[in-house]
């Protein structure tokens, strides 16, 4: 079963009036339908999910971060990470390490792989991604992030982008020479999480700094952190200047963000929330969705997180995930989902 909207139809027109982040976005000469995009999301921005986002009028989406190291390629979670069929072009896709080679190898792999733009990660805080010093880790050498970049760029025939931090400590933000060096090594563009690695995802994204880069390089800059509705899109964009606004979290649960961002930008109305009826038919399509691309096992486990973050705040919705963590079948596990929605609309 395809996924499609079925609140609202997107139109890919564009018009004189649009708001600047409506525009199209040129990334190394690839055109992006609009500048609303969905952030890299390990273990959430898979297939599905990057399908969905763009079915509700986001522009563009970056894949799975997948680590630059051949003994992981094989692998079924890296599989899945790379499968970019029936995906709206261009097709994203991110890669992680803290070795040029390894990383230039990376990226020649997504390209044969079908991915038209290749994304680096610098901006992963993670335990288990920095301890083998990638994502943000990679902040506190700038030599390294310099060969990094250089490598990536020269391996490829296609745009390079940047996904990074403010820095990795507070007070030793670096963000505006690493920003600096990537346009001299040839990025396309640079998305930047308004944080620190030490600030992980706590306190408040700051977007000061995003702006210092936006007016000191020429380079598309992509704002990043905690920008949760429409109105905060629309802030956010006045406070840095951005070229476009990258959604994460926010996403999580509530793909018709993009929707309302675009709405509201056009007319200035906020759209009311979707109806639990229209929740259901949303989440019914996404699972079968789900099933369909990892199966009966993975399908059904993998399911699970976005069944709760789409039923937050309904209610009885706490007692009905205890309970829809038990089913260990597809089957079992669409029917009680169905039923719960079911009797809330």
């Amino acid at each position: 079963m395809p996924i499609n909207n079925p609140v609202s139809s997107h139109s890919s027109a564009q018009t004189a009036n649009d708001h600047p982040l409506l525009q199209p976005l040129v990334i190394g000469g690839l055109t992006i339908e609009n500048r609303l995009m969905v952030a890299p999301m390990a273990g959430v921005t898979d297939n599905p999910f990057r399908r969905l986002c763009k079915s509700f009028g986001a522009g563009h989406a970056v894949s799975e971060m997948i680590i630059a190291d051949t003994a992981l390629y094989a692998r079924k979670k890296s599989l899945y990470r790379a499968n970019f069929d029936n995906e709206i072009a261009p097709i994203s896709a991110q890669i992680a390490g803290a070795e040029p080679d390894k990383l230039a190898e990376a990226a020649r792999y997504q390209i044969d792989n079908g991915a038209q733009i290749i994304d680096i990660n610098m901006g992963c805080p993670a335990k288990k991604v920095c301890r083998r010093l990638a994502g943000s880790a990679l902040l506190q050498d700038e030599d390294l992030v310099a060969r990094l970049l250089d490598a990536a760029v020269n391996s490829v025939n296609a745009p390079v982008t940047l996904k990074t931090r403010l820095g990795y400590e507070n007070g030793r933000e670096n963000i505006l020479r690493v920003a600096k060096r990537a346009e001299q090594a040839g990025i396309a563009a640079i998305a930047i999480h308004g944080r620190t690695r030490e600030d992980m995802y706590t306190g408040e994204a700051r977007y000061e700094l995003i702006r210092e880069v936006k007016e000191s390089i020429s380079i598309p800059v992509i704002a990043n952190g905690d920008i949760d509705s429409a109105q905060k899109a629309q802030r956010v964009y006045e406070l840095t200047g951005c070229d476009a606004v990258m959604i994460g979290r926010a996403a999580q649960g509530q793909p018709w963000i993009f929707r309302d961002i675009e709405h509201f930008l056009r007319s200035g109305e906020v759209l009311a929330a979707p109806s639990v009826s229209e929740i259901k038919e949303i989440v019914l399509a996404h699972l079968q969705e789900l099933y369909e691309f990892y199966g009966e096992y993975s399908g059904c486990r993998i399911a699970r997180k976005h069944i709760a973050w789409y039923t937050t705040g309904i209610p009885s919705s706490n007692a009905f995930r205890q309970a829809m963590y038990c089913e260990e079948s597809t089957a079992g596990q669409f029917r009680v989902v169905e039923a719960f929605l079911h009797a809330h609309e």
